[in-house]
């Protein structure tokens, strides 16, 4: 039987931020990717991560990987952060801990005495590109800007205000068809903060119809494009995101050089079995 926990990741308390399965796996090689599909269709989560130690002297403390109820992931903070939570609260791990990924080399968590935990992911800046024929019809509103970001993929699509990235109602239908017509991981929607006494500076929301997740309540891995395009246009460096889904969260970034550090808090919600 191997421990599962349920992590509520980018949220101080339970049942908001973005629920991640957590898995860590004894030593030695990774499970079928059938049955890890299967874990996270079960999980029914954005993402579920399963995490495998590797031995001492390694370049890294644990390899990672990301699944979705249909496909592996590329990258994905909150499983990340929320993996890193479940290490320092069962195995009561301080520091920094080390995760190998696949194609994005070394992601350290570091995790702070006071309970937030800081994953150094890399940035992804956006280049500038014409809107994909049909967004503005699959949102429902005309953009501002679109930027493709890189690595992860994502689609960056400004809008004027607060209130319009709120009262979206995108066919999602429409949405997933351009995405992999585009060959795009997802859409990620962002606006300043209105500025009527909130604490963050922009807003965001994110869509992967085509990969299962119709939105995700909190996206760590969109804030790697999200950072380094608002700390441009609003000239700072640390900068306080809310992703407004239903659930919302808090993510806290900070641009450094071609690094993003993304910070946030984590809440267990659920201990378990896989038999």
């Amino acid at each position: 039987m191997l421990p599962i926990h349920v992590v509520d990741a980018f949220t101080d308390r339970p049942f908001a931020g973005n629920p991640a399965g957590v898995c860590l796996l004894p030593a030695g090689e990774w499970p079928d990717e059938v049955w890890m599909r299967r874990v996270a269709a079960e999980l029914r989560h954005s993402e579920t991560a399963f995490a495998l130690p590797l031995p001492p002297g390694a370049e890294a403390d644990w390899a990672i990987r990301w699944f979705t109820p249909t496909v592996e992931a590329k990258l994905c903070g909150h499983a990340t952060l929320a993996t890193a939570h479940i290490l320092r609260t069962t195995s009561g791990l301080r520091g920094a801990v080390r995760f190998r990924s696949r194609l994005h080399g070394t992601l350290v968590a570091h995790l702070a005495d006071t309970g937030g935990i800081t994953l150094d992911f890399p940035a992804a800046p956006g280049t500038e590109v014409p809107a994909s024929p049909g967004l503005s019809a699959a949102l429902g509103t005309e953009p501002e800007a679109t930027r493709r970001t890189r690595p992860v993929g994502d689609l960056l699509v400004v809008l004027s205000d607060e209130a319009t990235v709120r009262a979206l109602t995108p066919d999602l239908a429409a949405l997933a068809a351009l995405t992999v017509r585009e060959g795009l991981r997802a859409v990620t929607v962002t606006a300043p903060a209105d500025g009527t006494g909130g604490s963050y500076d922009f807003v965001s929301r994110f869509f992967a119809p085509a990969n299962g997740i119709p939105e995700d309540p909190v996206t760590g891995s969109a804030h790697t494009g999200l950072a380094p395009y608002w700390s441009d246009r609003l000239g700072r460096d640390r900068l306080l995101g809310l992703q407004t889904s239903a659930r919302t969260g808090l993510v806290r970034t900070e641009v450094r050089g071609d690094r993003v550090h993304l910070t946030g808090d984590a809440v267990t919600v659920f201990r378990g079995e896989l038999v």
